[in-house]
């Protein structure tokens, strides 16, 4: 048996990409997108046609709304593979902006639905700023439940269990990426590997915090460079992987064990912890690492967004 299904004995898994045609392969039970891999598959090939259609069938629309046609159809797209969920993203540069996060969750979700597909199909994606998690809330009470993405740090995994939210996305490669960054020379890659993987043990400390205090919220670790980060976290509620990854994984067939368990988690010594507004901006601000990922992260899908707008108008003239 190879480590892909292996690990699916003990963690959900889903794909990472808008390229749905490579789904079927890896038989995920569901898939996320994010504005840089959906601008990424629209120029290909083999998806340039989804675009193309979304904007001919709805001319004339408000660019957000011809945004939103096309980030829809690539989830109804997607949904026609998979059997679960697939995570459709609010617009990055509405991270600080907790009303326009809500009407846009409520527009793509409007879609779905118009187009037959049931909202417990659909994650909303939403950038874990304070403003992004107090519109997930909102939602959630609504019934639409949310994925929230950008997370980085542990005050924001606390806040989003408090808060109710469906799902949330602690980001391993990116946190990796940073703290190997700042080692430079000095960083020892099979010593920071595995369970001392930095990326790792973040994920590590939200899942025995979630499952010691019977947090509902399900925890997808996002963002992997290597399988060695996505074996490290086997047992984990759900992980999003890249074809690539699946790939390796499919590959291998070395045994694959788990990391994470839930009762092993009940019965550690961990103490509560609550955030308000204001503890919340300074535990994340006290955080080098999680401040400066956050930024950089809703910087860079900012610009993805504004290319995929850019194309957006070139196909609507």
């Amino acid at each position: 048996m190879n480590q892909l299904e292996q690990l699916k004995a003990y963690t959900t898994v889903v794909a990472d990409t808008g390229n749905f045609k490579q789904l079927a392969q890896y038989a995920p039970r569901d898939a996320t997108t994010n504005p840089s891999l959906i601008l990424k598959a629209v120029q290909q090939p083999d998806y340039a046609h989804l675009l193309e259609e979304a904007v001919q069938a709805h001319r004339g629309a408000p660019l957000p709304d011809l945004v939103d046609e096309v980030l829809v159809r690539f989830g109804r797209e997607i949904l026609n593979v998979v059997p679960g969920r697939v995570s459709t993203e609010v617009d990055a540069r509405l991270s600080f902006d907790t009303a326009a996060s809500i009407a846009r969750a409520h527009h793509l979700i409007a879609l779905y639905e118009a187009a037959g597909v049931p909202r417990e199909r659909v994650l909303i994606k939403v950038a874990a700023t304070w403003e992004g998690i107090q519109a997930a809330r909102a939602l959630e009470h609504e019934g639409i439940h949310c994925n929230l993405t950008l997370l980085f740090s542990f005050c924001q995994a606390v806040v989003c269990g408090e808060a109710g939210i469906t799902l949330i996305s602690p980001f391993v490669g990116r946190i990796y990426d940073w703290y190997k960054k700042q080692a430079g020379a000095s960083w020892d890659e099979v010593a920071m590997a595995g369970a001392n993987d930095p990326g790792v043990k973040s994920v590590v400390q939200i899942y025995n915090h979630y499952k010691k205090f019977g947090i509902e919220t399900e925890v997808m670790g996002a963002s992997f460079r290597n399988t060695g980060q996505i074996l490290a976290l086997a047992g984990c509620d759900l992980l999003t992987i890249s074809p690539d990854l699946l790939g390796q994984l499919q590959a291998a067939e070395a045994p694959v064990t788990p990391a994470l368990d839930v009762r092993e988690a009940q019965l550690m010594d961990l103490h509560a912890v609550v955030y308000n507004e204001a503890s919340f901006r300074y535990a994340l601000n006290d955080d080098a690492m999680a401040t400066e990922k956050l930024a950089e992260g809703i910087r860079l899908f900012a610009v993805d967004a504004a290319k995929l707008d850019h194309l957006i108008l070139e196909a609507s003239r």
